[in-house]
């Protein structure tokens, strides 16, 4: 049986602790349930197997590749430049493909049917220095239960750098932030690394949410996931090379890893097309139900890009992950059709941006239009 994304956390992840007012979503729906009945049906028509796709396997192995020489090209290549620059662009946009189809799968279960597979595979995000432990509830409980719920939903939380939701407090500065975010994304995965991971661990709670901190096996993961990132991207390479170099290395490589990253997310929910619903103040019900709000929330873009699909881990389908997240991301263009034909006969109004460009632009206009006073909304609080 294939699963969308649920408060219960059916990828094994363990419940948080629950908020103040949290939101309360109608669970299975009848559009929920005839979409699933027709994606269940593709399965067997085509006796394919939601998991373990052999396509998967050969693209790790791509991937994993292009990231290890990548590296050894960075470490023990020659030192110029020109050859030095765009190594740097290479490895950042392999960490970045490790992530978007690797770590993001295994994460949420789609790798593979056996655990320890889906466990390897989101471990790779700890060898990148990241938390494979505080991703999957960071994103996998957190974000996918409350996408674009402003307060719930910590990926649209940038503090008082910007705003991506309307409900946001707005800062005088954040009249600017349409030229000056796409800079400071340049920064998340370094962020992620020294910063964000540790606090989580401190502080046990993400945003609102309280999160068991990590003990025993996962405690060593993160650790020893921690030293290996340190290790291999700085203790290695200043065996070879000055500091300095290592450093200024270390920043490119982050930049364009962090560039990548954010855009990918931010086309997919911070635009124009996507809802921001808060819950109804005196129940706390959500007006949609999960899986239309999952709709509502979320934007494809560039379907028929197979290039950018293969690089992305098929996020551009971010709809479709959103409704099937433990099925491989491999299939969700042989989706997609099914979703769209059935959001058009339940009248659910079924977004998406025909090519990369356009998404991009739809993220800077919406940028742009919380910059501006009329971005404000009640539960905004101008300054």
């Amino acid at each position: 049986m294939l699963l969308a994304s649920e408060a219960s956390h059916a990828d094994g992840t363990p419940p948080l602790a629950a908020p103040t007012a949290i939101p309360k979503f109608e669970r299975h729906d009848e559009f929920f349930l005839s979409l699933k009945r027709r994606v269940d049906q593709y399965f067997q028509n085509t006796h394919q197997s939601p998991r373990d796709c052999w396509q998967m396997y050969v693209k790790t192995a791509v991937i994993l590749t292009w990231f290890a020489s990548s590296y050894a090209f960075l470490v023990i290549g020659p030192v110029s430049w020109w050859t030095v620059a765009p190594a740097c662009a290479s490895l950042g946009l392999a960490m970045s493909a490790i992530g978007f189809s690797i770590q993001h799968d295994g994460s949420h279960r789609g790798y593979s049917r056996f655990s320890i597979i889906n466990r390897m595979a989101a471990w790779s995000l700890d060898m990148l220095g990241g938390s494979s432990y505080y991703w999957a509830r960071k994103h996998n409980v957190i974000h996918h239960t409350y996408p674009n719920i402003t307060g719930h939903d910590d990926d649209i939380e940038l503090g008082i750098l910007g705003r991506l939701s309307p409900h946001q407090r707005y800062l005088s500065f954040h009249r600017l932030q349409h030229f000056y975010l796409w800079f400071l994304y340049g920064f998340i995965a370094i962020k992620w690394q020294f910063y964000d991971d540790f606090r989580d661990l401190l502080r046990g709670r993400i945003g609102v949410h309280s999160v068991v901190r990590p003990k025993g096996q996962e405690l060593a993961i993160f650790l020893i996931g921690k030293v290996f990132f340190i290790v291999m991207g700085f203790v290695v390479p200043m065996m070879l090379h000055p500091w300095w170099q290592v450093l200024a290395v270390y920043m490119g490589v982050s930049f364009f890893q962090g560039v990548m990253l954010s855009i990918v997310f931010q086309m997919a929910h911070c635009v124009e097309e996507a809802a921001f619903p808060m819950p109804e103040s005196d129940t706390g019900r959500m007006v949609s139900s999960f899986a239309i709000h999952q709709i509502e929330t979320t934007v494809d873009f560039a379907p028929n890009n197979l290039l950018l699909s293969w690089f992305v881990g098929g996020l551009n389908y971010q709809i479709e992950h959103h409704l099937f997240p433990q099925v491989c991301h491999i299939h969700y263009r042989a989706i997609s059709p099914l979703v769209r034909e059935t959001c058009q006969e339940f009248g659910i109004r079924y977004n998406v941006h025909p090519s990369f460009m356009s998404g991009l632009a739809s993220h800077y206009r919406w940028l742009r239009r919380l910059a501006l006073a009329e971005g404000h909304q009640p539960g905004s609080m101008p300054v």
